[in-house]
């Protein structure tokens, strides 16, 4: 078989060339035909949903976006959703030091190095926004005034994500992780009333910019605007029917999903 007959199968990569010598097209397509592989479906002539991708990553959208939530944060489930219980595992394991050793290790995680996450562009459709509970605009810095179920179609495209997370092998990890081990024993009370079945955050997710579409009849009373800060704002389109804005984010972002783990099964393996 030739070699561009194998490429045409998505679990047929040419190990020639790594992941960062793809053009960001050529990386979006390979790891969309990895998804559709893991997950058993068909993707064509469209980019991943947003479902799809948090299926495929085990991820979750965050409750609200801020730029100070950190890796390990504390959440606790309601019945519904998460929620911050406002505590972060370090307080718990740091709080004994004079806040010297908490107040380092909290620098370090302010500053984890944010990479790649090798997941493609993907979509919320206003679908997805509808099961979503409506909170995910807010999540990008968008305000949306009205009722999204009347817009003739609304999404908003992810472009460019990138990831944070601690590892076992790098600071502030291998900290974490060795007093951690020590908590569990030291301080039980503590450990299970605070950590063991609420969900600690081992990942935060980045978007380093997103694409809005929204489509509605003239006269509809539905509307965007965005908070400014740290957003680069292009207007595509901007007329009573059709608009289409793209927001470029920098400086001090905030996250918008994470991969939670239970506090009993914690690991930065």
């Amino acid at each position: 078989m030739e070699n561009n007959q194998l490429m045409t199968e998505p679990w047929a990569f040419d190990f020639d060339h790594t992941l960062t010598e793809l053009s960001a097209a050529d990386l979006d397509q390979h790891l969309t035909e990895l998804l559709a592989l893991d997950l058993g479906i068909h993707i064509f002539d469209r980019i991943p949903y947003a479902n799809e991708i948090f299926k495929w990553q085990d991820m979750a959208l965050l409750p609200h976006s801020s730029a100070d939530t950190l890796l390990c944060e504390i959440f606790e489930w309601n019945g519904r959703n998460l929620r911050s219980t406002g505590n972060n595992l370090i307080g718990f394991l740091f709080s004994n030091d004079e806040n010297d050793e908490l107040n380092f290790i909290k620098n370090q995680l302010i500053h984890v190095e944010k990479h790649p996450a090798l997941i493609p562009d993907f979509e919320f459709t206003k679908e997805n926004m509808i099961d979503y509970g409506l909170s995910l605009p807010s999540l990008f810095n968008i305000n949306l005034q009205g009722n999204i179920n009347t817009a003739k179609n609304f999404s908003i495209r992810v472009n460019g994500l990138t990831k944070a997370r601690i590892t076992n092998i790098d600071s502030p990890g291998i900290e974490i992780l060795k007093s951690y081990s020590s908590l569990t024993r030291s301080k039980s009370k503590t450990y299970r009333r605070n950590i063991k079945f609420n969900y600690l955050i081992k990942s935060l997710f980045y978007a380093e910019s997103v694409e809005i579409y929204l489509e509605k009849e003239s006269g509809a009373d539905l509307n965007l605007s965005f908070q400014s800060q740290n957003i680069e704002i292009e207007a595509k389109a901007d007329t009573d029917t059709k608009k289409h804005f793209i927001l470029k984010y920098s400086g001090n972002q905030a996250p918008f999903a994470a991969q939670f783990v239970k506090g009993k099964d914690f690991d930065i393996m």
